[in-house]
């Protein structure tokens, strides 16, 4: 039975997520060949300098013994027709003798967006665009964001009470919410680019900062820590574990050099930015990772980061996960030091955008954004 262009989409956005976390600087990308009403091959992009997704689904097609000529193509981007480390996918496309194209969103791109569609019409294909455009548009939001400013996508994310307490006691670690909200944070870091606290929480939780899924579906992100005077200390658990991520660690331009070297010999990259008087320059961090490939960074904290992130308006989505319960005075609030409140400005009288909530076990979880992914493309 021959499905609407809908549900094909469904199926390239589900190839699509098999790639996040693993494609940057390029985008998390997912196509479906079918004819007739059977797929005849689908495909994703796996990582950067690999054949994009369209390529894939072709092999996959061949590997099928399809032929691929009448058939239809449904990406979730829309065609590349530039060439950078792989080939045009126009050019695939066309040699395949695929008559219709669906596409889920433009390039966001403003230099190449259009580019590949109108080539496609131009030789004479069907192209219908903007199919299940939302879901295809969020699923590259770091992508658009790293091409529209040089800056990744920053994803803000806490355990916290009902009265916003994201510890029991002041300076005391620990989780505040059940397994099941673990679990999806875990789920975050294996499709984001990189995991970043600040040195209070480095040293208090000792952090591996890994994701811990199972072995066949997990990678473990780039670890950055922002540490001033270099503290943390080389026998860190995030510098001795088995694991292929590296970890950076951000400090000031007058940092001990022999903490450094220290820290370089215990497998570090450390990074020197200028200071301000809140702390170290956010803009240069974000910068840095964009140009190093990472384009999402997953924000965990702790209070004086998580504030000094929405002061300076660097923030565009929120994952908050509240357990039930409350803490009171004792604990350490959300947010906290000189960059906390509404005087501070920046995001903290912003409202998010698109808010959604579930339950994750006995927790909730509470999402949106302070970004709006519409306006990371072009009108």
């Amino acid at each position: 039975m021959e499905q609407g262009d809908e549900y094909y989409m469904e199926l390239a956005l589900a190839e699509a997520a098999r790639g996040l976390g693993r494609t940057s600087p390029n985008p998390a990308v997912g196509a479906l060949l079918v004819r007739e009403g059977s797929i005849l091959g689908r495909g994703y992009h796996h990582r950067a300098g690999e054949p994009h997704a369209e390529v894939e689904a072709l092999a996959d097609a061949r590997r099928n013994g399809h032929d691929t000529a009448g058939a239809t193509l449904y990406v979730t981007l829309e065609p590349c027709n530039h060439r950078g480390r792989t080939p045009p996918c126009t050019e695939a496309i066309l040699a395949a003798g695929i008559v219709r194209v669906v596409l889920g969103t433009c390039d966001p791109n403003a230099r190449v967006q259009g580019g590949g569609a109108a080539l496609l019409a131009e030789h004479g294909l069907s192209v219908r665009q903007g199919v299940l455009q939302a879901a295809c548009r969020r699923l590259i939001l770091p992508f658009a964001k790293t091409q529209r400013s040089g800056l990744p996508w920053v994803v803000m994310k806490a355990g916290l009470s009902l009265d916003g307490r994201i510890s029991r006691r002041s300076g005391q670690g620990g989780a505040m919410t059940g397994p099941e909200a673990g679990h999806f944070v875990h789920g975050l870091r294996n499709q984001l680019d990189a995991i970043l606290v600040g040195r209070g929480t480095a040293l208090i939780d000792d952090p591996a900062l890994s994701c811990r899924l199972a072995a066949e579906e997990r990678r473990d992100p780039v670890r950055v820590v922002l540490d001033r005077t270099l503290r943390l200390p080389p026998g860190a658990k995030m510098l001795v574990q088995q694991s292929a991520a590296k970890t950076m660690l951000f400090c000031g331009e007058r940092a001990d050099a022999g903490r450094e070297a220290g820290l370089v010999a215990a497998g570090a990259q450390v990074i020197r930015v200028a200071e301000q008087a809140s702390g170290l320059d956010l803009h240069a961090v974000l910068r840095h990772l964009a140009q190093a490939g990472l384009c999402s960074v997953l924000v965990e904290g702790g209070a004086r980061v998580h504030a000094a992130f929405l002061s300076s308006g660097l923030v565009d989505e929120v994952a908050l996960l509240f357990a039930p319960c409350f803490v009171g005075e004792t604990g350490t609030p959300l947010t906290r030091g000189p960059n906390a409140g509404p005087d501070a400005g920046g995001l903290f009288t912003q409202p998010l955008l698109e808010t959604e909530s579930r339950r994750l076990g006995a927790d909730w979880l509470l999402r949106g954004y302070f970004t709006a992914p519409d306006s990371l493309f072009p009108a």
